[in-house]
């Protein structure tokens, strides 16, 4: 009875096959990067065959099992079609620590972490170093003085750099730099401390052409708004943030604000819709146009154009990409006379996007776009059916637009807060506020302002506008800054387990696509994920993949074994924790104690020490006697003595970081390596 009912309700559902599609194709993918070994080919042979037999099947027969088969074979492409990526993207990884003359191209600049001037380089030439060995691309952040170049796209330069290959996660389980790099391309990684410098400027062609346009414009831009509100201009316009302030983008993020930097769904959103609009108010203006040709399909043409431009202009990120992606989906809807705010149209959008990118799945921005994109569809497609029946409440015809902002605000911030706690560990409580107060004033005044300021710039009155913008900036800038000082701006939340994000996106489907009394299946997922959730259990015991910091939980939170050095572990390790402490507050905590080189740890009934600095491999044997673990920054110059448990830089380079688990006079050991498997990119 319960199989024929499930039968007829999977049924019901075969007209909408399309809105499922990426569910199932994402669970492919999903699936692939959970895997603890790469798949073989016999395994990619064996998937095809699969998704030929289902295809024969939902052929054949397109009810009772053929909507099932066709979900099975959805998901075995999701495997194959991230596999085949993976490899089609396989470049050379530098598997050694290198320090010496690097050579390069300027393909990209961004800033680091620490607010370093950070330069992406190909056509890379390492000294003594093989071609098959050699990263074709490297990241670079600039320290020190670097006052004889003013980085350029398209320029040659030379640099003395120490570089290795991405590292990996700085805990188990955390996140996968090494995963992100392969995508992107990137074999190595480092900084420079000595001068870099001009080999030869941006040579004549169009390979980087446009590189070379986006940042004129974006120093056009700062140099008509100087400060801040430039670099928030260039920003928006370009995508380029390397101007803006690191104490202004965590103004932004803690208000809940720091998507209004990304050339996202948004902005495109807003550059589009707006264009669409003034082009078909101009074309309807003409009457022998209006009258001959369909004007509505000739902006939405005019408005696909111009996203199009912005996504080459920006840089052609895979966060802008897929942002085009969505609203020329929806664009092309409208010249198929179509609804073009659909969920078949947000379906199709997700589809292409996991197509041309499958490894987007796993990045926080494909999660928080489709999130609040469908949920903001979903919902005010459910209001539209409402406002439809005579009974129904419609608010005053004044208070509509501002009810909407209200309602978008509310319905993006709830759909996305799950991913945006999960990823950054952090949670905005006055971010309704801060959007309702902003993203008006983007989308009424900032982005106009701005695609006139591009209309005008060829006769130079392109300044009148920016000029106009500056006020609108500097509201939003002031309205974040406003917000993040509020007490109890933020909340920190720890690090969930992998299963969660997956049971909430699963979650926000069901309650999606669902219909009636059978939504209320949406809250199974919910509710293990939210149970899932607040179990969490931290690793009290985390080393460092060098050995050079270890951090221990207290009941006053993680304590660390300096105040200094390898910050961007230690920050990691605290956020995941979901604690707000910086370095110095966590290693003044009480957990560690002994002299500077030589720190303990008692958990558990097991003692832990930590030696670094110099000469910390010749106190080893010290260390060992009284201690049922040593850890160390250093390599090992002397024999450990028998059945003293070591972890020294060599043998945490093969497993990467570390999690203990204290059981009685032992540790439970948990590697990197071994969480994230034997992969393309941990090879």
């Amino acid at each position: 009875m319960l199989v024929h009912k499930f039968l007829i309700r999977i049924e019901e559902e075969r007209g909408r096959l399309l809105h499922w599609a990426p569910l199932f194709m994402g669970s492919g993918i999903g699936l692939y990067f959970g895997l603890m070994t790469e798949p073989t080919v016999p395994v990619y042979v064996g998937l095809t065959a699969l998704i030929v037999i289902c295809a024969v099947i939902a052929r054949i027969w397109p009810w009772g099992i053929g909507p099932l088969a066709t979900a099975i074979g959805l998901m075995a492409f999701g495997v194959s079609l991230a596999g085949a990526r993976a490899h089609y993207v396989a470049e050379p990884v530098l598997g050694f620590r290198y320090y010496g003359p690097v050579e390069g191209r300027i393909v990209n600049i961004d800033r680091s972490q620490s607010d370093a001037v950070r330069l992406t380089l190909d056509q890379v030439r390492l000294d003594d170093v093989s071609p098959a060995s050699r990263a074709t691309m490297v990241r670079v952040s600039l320290h020190g003085d670097q006052r004889f170049l003013d980085p350029a796209i398209g320029q040659r330069i030379a640099l003395t750099a120490h570089l290795s290959g991405p590292n990996g996660p700085v805990e188990p389980g955390g996140f996968d730099f090494q995963r992100m790099a392969w995508f992107r391309g990137i074999g190595a990684v480092g900084y420079t401390r000595v001068p870099a410098l001009l080999l030869s400027p941006p040579e004549p062609g169009v390979n980087l052409a446009v590189s070379r346009m986006r940042q004129a414009i974006s120093a056009w831009v700062r140099g008509v708004l100087p400060g801040e509100t430039g670099a928030f201009a260039a920003a928006i316009t370009t995508g380029d943030r390397s101007a803006m302030g690191r104490p202004t983008i965590e103004a932004l993020r803690a208000s809940n604000l720091a998507h209004l930097l990304a050339i996202s769904g948004l902005h495109m959103g807003l550059l589009t819709g707006f264009i669409f609009q003034a082009t078909r108010m101009l074309l309807s203006l003409w009457q022998g146009v209006a009258l001959r040709f369909p004007i509505k399909k000739l902006a939405a043409c005019v408005a696909i154009l111009s996203g199009g431009f912005y996504l080459a202009l920006s840089g052609g990120n895979i966060a802008t990409e897929r942002a085009f992606i969505m609203v020329a989906t929806m664009f092309v809807a409208i010249l198929f006379d179509r609804r073009a705010l659909s969920l078949r149209a947000v379906a199709m959008a997700a589809i292409i996007v996991m197509t041309l990118h499958p490894e987007a799945l796993a990045e926080p921005g494909f999660q928080m776009s489709f999130a609040a994109t469908t949920a903001l569809v979903a919902v005010f497609g459910w209001l539209r059916d409402r406002t439809r029946d005579d009974r129904a409440w419609r608010a005053p015809k004044w208070a509509r637009p501002a009810l909407a902002v209200v309602i978008s605000s509310f319905v993006a911030g709830l759909a996305t807060a799950p991913f945006g706690a999960a990823h950054f560990n952090q949670v905005s409580h006055f971010g309704l506020l801060a959007n309702l107060l902003s993203v008006p004033v983007m989308g009424a005044l900032i982005m106009p302002l701005a695609v006139l300021a591009a209309l005008l710039s060829p006769i130079g009155l392109g300044w009148l506008p920016l000029k106009l913008m500056g006020p609108a900036i500097d509201w939003i800038i002031g309205v974040a800054r406003f917000v993040s000082s509020l007490d109890g701006a933020t909340g920190q939340i720890p690090a969930p387990p992998d299963a969660v994000l997956p049971l909430v996106a699963v979650g926000g489907i069901f309650a999606t696509l669902l219909k009636s009394r059978a939504r209320w299946v949406s809250l199974v997922p919910f509710a293990i994920a939210t149970l899932l959730w607040s179990q969490v259990t931290r690793p009290p015991v985390l080393i460092s993949a060098t050995g050079g910091l270890v951090g221990v939980m207290t009941k006053d939170g993680r304590a660390l074994s300096k105040p200094r050095g390898e910050s961007f572990a230690a920050l990691s390790w605290l956020e995941n924790d979901g604690d707000p402490a910086d370095q110095e507050t966590a290693f003044a905590r009480t957990g560690f104690t002994g002299a500077k080189g030589k720190m303990r740890a008692a958990l558990a009934g097991a003692t832990l020490i930590h030696l670094t600095g110099r000469g910390a491999g010749d106190r080893v044997t010290d260390a060992c006697a009284s201690a049922d673990l040593v850890v160390l920054s250093g390599k090992v110059t002397i024999p450990a003595p028998p059945g003293c448990v070591l972890l020294d830089r060599a043998g945490l380079a093969k497993t990467g970081a570390v999690a203990l688990w204290p059981d009685t006079g032992r540790f439970i050991v948990e590697t990197a390596r071994a969480k994230s498997g034997d992969r393309l990119w941990t090879r």
